[in-house]
């Protein structure tokens, strides 16, 4: 029996210029199967998760003849896995990245940069004591930090403005120096969060009590009740006192004097001595409760109770599933004036929002509807709710959005004197984190469900991971023998130096939250597994928030310095 195929699909066909597709699929997938195997084992309950991806491809690309995979084809494996990964990142965090870019998003990029800087302030220090030429330096930051975008800039601009015998000499010393400094700047990225989870005292249990009481704090709506005294605003309709605070809230109920209880709407009108239901964010409580009157003591089951033939009231939480409502603002809908119903609270990307006219509704949206149930129950139709038609993939704005992502990532922002550009993960992850937030507004469906986004995230980062070990593995050892032994004691110190002086002030000069801390140190790094071990640790979405706010900057900063330092050494 000929089993000449077997030996192609195992060994490869031994023709660099026409390699087998089946031997790169094979490779790929047993790297990857390999990897995730090895990442259920723990020691002490820790484990490098699905980072030893990375560590079976260098060993598969040790072992394998180089020449069996294209280097192009590796080379696509891991941009389009990285492209992936990042995306679906963004889409996931868009909603709520604005929101959190207000609440702290500038104090996390500030401590970004910071990072940044002491990495590059450590690099040019150790260049200075070791003799170590800059060039090769700059590989082993671009693998310390783990960022591929700036060691192909410091390459272009190495070969494009360095005399040919330099490039002659240093010019392998970049790509091994990245190639021997990267695996362990991955493994010290993890560890110094570990680490730090030590140092710190960080006890899980109180960071998840600390995260939900900041989330009631900052995100939540509370509800008031308050007896409306403001006799300038006697006989006023609700709409017009939206116009003179300017500030959102909702007025949901309207006892009478008479104790009549009724649905209000923007048209309904104010007199003294009514009792208002409002729901407002804790931070404008004080300035509306003032505005209106005085708060007065009622509970649930007092403005649940009917009086004077009043209808009973219901309330629902109803899921947006129609396309037709996506991007559609209240206003557009005029579901109280149709139905007689009130929207008090829009869940929306684990956030809950303060509904007013004019906000645009997405699918995936959750909104709590209080009204008679007959009229909930119309509004229900109109909205959709139907968990089914959510598992329907939105594939457009998918390759939409990376299509845009790379054309963004390719354009040059400025020329100092070599292009810099956010490369195929900063392009494509800004591009999602607008589709997620403004899609909507375009009529673009971005909603993925959480098993079809977390999916698509781990066979990107798979994929990138088993490519760029892969690519390693093939003169790792002898470059290690050869004297680079000593480029990963450079990469360490340059990986764990900033990140521990950052996460200090971080945690006790600002207080931030261990969770957002994880992805504040994943993203200053550019590091998606690094960001894959902060996630499945955390068990929230804060790492991926924290990730995506610096990664953008981050990612410009980490091309420029990279290219700066190379044209220090030149």
């Amino acid at each position: 029996m000929n089993l000449d195929w077997l030996k192609v699909v195992v060994c490869g066909s031994g023709d660099p210029a026409h390699p087998s597709i089946a031997h790169t699929v094979f490779v790929l997938a047993a790297v990857i199967a390999s990897g995730i195997a090895l990442s259920r084992i723990k020691i002490k309950g820790i484990s490098l998760g699905m980072t030893w991806i990375l560590f079976t491809g260098i060993a598969f690309g040790h072992f394998l003849d180089s020449g069996t995979i294209h280097p192009d084809t590796l080379h696509f494996i891991k941009e389009f896995g990285l492209i992936l990964f990042v995306f679906f990142i963004g889409l996931q965090v868009g909603p709520g990245f604005f929101s959190s870019l207000k609440s702290g998003g500038l104090k996390l990029i500030s401590l970004a940069a910071l990072v940044i800087l002491l990495g590059v302030v450590t690099t040019y220090v150790i260049h200075l004591i070791t003799g170590e030429p800059l060039p090769t330096m700059v590989g082993v930051l671009s693998g310390a930090v783990t960022n591929t975008p700036g060691l192909g800039a410091a390459q272009q601009a190495f070969q494009d403005s360095a005399d040919p015998a330099m490039v002659d000499q240093l010019g392998d010393s970049i790509s091994l120096g990245y190639a021997v400094a990267y695996p362990l700047g991955v493994i010290g990225i993890i560890m110094t969060m570990i680490f730090m989870r030590y140092v710190l005292r960080v006890d899980f249990k109180r960071e998840d009590e600390g995260l939900a009481a900041m989330s009631n704090e900052t995100n939540l709506p509370h509800r008031y009740s308050v007896e409306f005294t403001n006799e300038m605003l006697e006989g006023k309709t609700i709409a017009i006192a939206h116009m003179l605070i300017n500030r959102q809230f909702v007025v949901s109920r309207i006892m009478r004097k008479s104790g009549e209880i009724v649905m209000a709407d923007g048209n309904s009108q104010l007199s003294v001595g009514d009792r208002l239901r409002i729901i407002c964010t804790e931070e404008d409580s004080e300035a509306i409760l003032a505005f209106f009157g005085k708060p007065v003591e009622m509970t649930a089951d007092d403005w649940g109770a009917t009086a004077m033939q009043s209808t009973p009231l219901v309330s629902r939480r109803i899921l947006i599933t129609r396309e037709e409502i996506n991007g559609k603002k209240f206003s557009d809908l005029r579901l109280r004036t149709r139905y007689g119903i009130n929207i008090t609270r829009v869940h929306r990307a684990g956030v809950d929002l303060i509904p007013y006219q004019g906000m645009e509704l997405q699918v995936g949206d959750k909104v709590m509807v209080v009204g008679p149930e007959a009229a909930v129950s119309q509004a229900e139709k109109v909205l959709g709710n139907s968990l089914k038609k959510l598992d329907h993939p939105n594939l457009l704005p998918v390759f939409i959005g990376i299509a845009l992502g790379v054309l963004l990532g390719s354009l040059p922002l400025m020329n100092i004197p070599q292009p810099v550009k956010l490369g195929l993960a900063g392009g494509p992850l800004i591009i999602a984190i607008l589709l997620g937030r403004f899609g909507p507004h375009f009529h673009l469906v971005t909603y993925t469900t959480m098993s079809a986004n977390l999916m698509l995230r781990e066979i990107g980062l798979a994929m990138f991971l088993a490519a760029v070990g892969i690519g390693a593995g093939d003169g790792f050892i002898d470059a290690i023998v050869g004297g680079g032994y000593k480029w990963i004691g450079y990469g360490v110190i340059i990986t764990v130096l900033p990140l521990v002086i950052v996460a200090l002030i971080a945690r006790l000069r600002f207080k931030l939250n261990y969770y957002t801390l994880m992805g504040l140190m994943a993203g200053s790094m550019t590091d998606p597994p690094a960001l894959g071990f902060a996630s499945t640790s955390a068990g929230n979405d804060m790492p991926a928030v924290g990730y995506a706010t610096v990664y953008p900057v981050v990612m410009f900063l980490r091309v420029l310095t990279a290219q700066l330092l190379m044209l220090m050494a030149l």
